[in-house]
């Protein structure tokens, strides 16, 4: 389990508010959400709501959903396809990073206390600004680049052995809470590309159909944006898709010495 850290700009100090479950509730859960507004000038704080759970649904999501519509208006968070999918409402739950829409409200036991995503600078509430991610995403060129034309009229074809080598690399839906749940991405994440773009660029790497695995591992041998990974896990272990960017990353340093041999 990935500890949770404030994210960078915090220091809350300003006592939150309680938005009690409507009279007659007998099932309710307490979230302690995490509050910052940074038009306010205001410190964060943590606002608490108790949430009928008899007129819920069972994610996490459900829960922030309900209190947005019928508590709190002014709640702030990110929120999409609800099906796990595209990523967007990735947070820290219980000291946990995954999806709000897939987390289970009856698998977090006592009060919920939901932040944003550790070690990134906040917009606002549970909106970490994912500005500096995307850029290091696209550093690493994420498409199929080659050298040699393609077949008239056909696409580039792949072996089935070759297609299956990226199982587990292409399901990536940049949630980010493998690498903001990473220690050495919280302290160095300026030079090291973390656990999710590190996956992504091995997922080139892996591609029987790209011509520039040898740029692509130039790119990467690099003291910081691929060997800070010290393999702890932490990304396997809270990835919402099950995936292991740290077999990943391990593959790249493996291709990087077979090369060097």
């Amino acid at each position: 389990m990935a500890e949770f850290t404030l994210p960078k700009n915090s220091k809350i100090t300003k006592k939150g508010k309680a938005h009690p479950a409507p009279a007659g509730a007998t099932r309710t859960k307490s979230f302690k959400v995490y509050r910052y507004d940074p038009d306010s000038g205001e410190n964060p704080r943590y606002d608490t709501y108790e949430v009928d759970l008899d007129s819920c649904g069972p994610m996490v999501l459900d829960a922030l959903i309900k209190i947005k519509s019928e508590q709190d208006s002014t709640l702030t968070f990110r929120r999409s396809c609800r099906e796990g999918i595209c990523g967007s409402c990735s947070m820290n739950m219980a000291g946990t990073n995954g999806l709000a829409c897939t987390t289970t409200i009856e698998d977090l036991k006592g009060e919920v206390r939901i932040t944003p995503l550790p070690h990134m600078d906040v917009i606002k509430d549970l909106v970490p600004d994912f500005t500096h991610f995307y850029a290091q995403y696209a550093s690493i060129e994420p498409w199929l680049k080659t050298k040699t034309p393609a077949p008239a009229g056909k696409e580039r074809l792949q072996s089935p052995e070759d297609r299956s080598k990226l199982d587990g690399l292409y399901e990536c839906i940049l949630c980010a809470c493998c690498s903001t749940s990473c220690p050495s991405y919280w302290w160095n994440s300026d030079k090291f590309l973390g656990p999710a773009i590190l996956l992504q660029a091995y997922r080139w790497l892996a591609d029987s159909r790209d011509e520039y695995t040898g740029e692509r591992l130039d790119d990467l041998e690099d003291p910081f944006r691929l060997y800070r990974c010290h393999t702890i896990m932490n990304c396997a272990n809270v990835c919402p898709k099950g995936l292991s960017p740290a077999k990943a990353i391990a593959e790249t340093k493996k291709m990087l010495v077979e090369r060097a041999v």
